[in-house]
């Protein structure tokens, strides 16, 4: 599981691999290494550690719900009894639909992203949430459409455009 700061920053060169990466997914590690003017064995060390770190994600997350008959996304938004946090999350985690549970700050202690194939089964879907043990109220909201989709290129750039130490 992780947390809000997650793993270590990444430095120019990591984010030239990383950037270089987000363009070519498949690329393989020579291919890599040459378009970057750094060894093999430099970049094969760099994604080994990154990976390592938690800098990158696992494949999933590259996975479109959609492609596996789940088109509707929806944000349940949890309110929980304290001293069951861990307990309810350990139960979120237990229902297949739920993909990602994340811990707030705020009125409400749960940011929970489901998918379902539809409206109905979402509605079975948040029942499920709200019948968790330890949930005090839930509200559901319905993804209608993305307007910026996940990224983390423009981050990238900066870092990569950003003055060296040895400039």
């Amino acid at each position: 599981m992780g947390t809000v700061h997650g793993p270590r920053t990444v430095d120019r060169t990591d984010a030239r691999l990383l950037s270089a990466l987000d363009e070519e997914p498949r690329a393989t590690v020579l291919a890599l290494a040459e378009r970057l003017g750094l060894s093999r064995n430099t970049v094969q060390a760099r994604l080994a550690r990154l990976e390592r770190d938690g800098v990158l994600l696992s494949f999933q997350r590259r996975i479109d719900p959609a492609a596996l008959g789940c088109p509707v996304t929806a944000f349940i938004t949890v309110r929980v009894r304290q001293q069951m946090l861990d307990a309810v999350a350990a139960a979120l985690a237990g229902i297949p639909e739920v993909v990602e549970v994340l811990g707030l700050s705020g009125p409400d202690d749960l940011l929970v992203r489901v998918v379902a194939p539809d409206a109905d089964d979402l509605y079975r879907i948040a029942g499920r949430v709200l019948a968790t043990p330890g949930v005090e109220r839930t509200e559901t909201a319905v993804l209608m459409r993305r307007l910026v989709e996940h990224r983390v290129a423009p981050l990238l750039e900066r870092l990569v455009d950003a003055p060296s130490a040895a400039d």
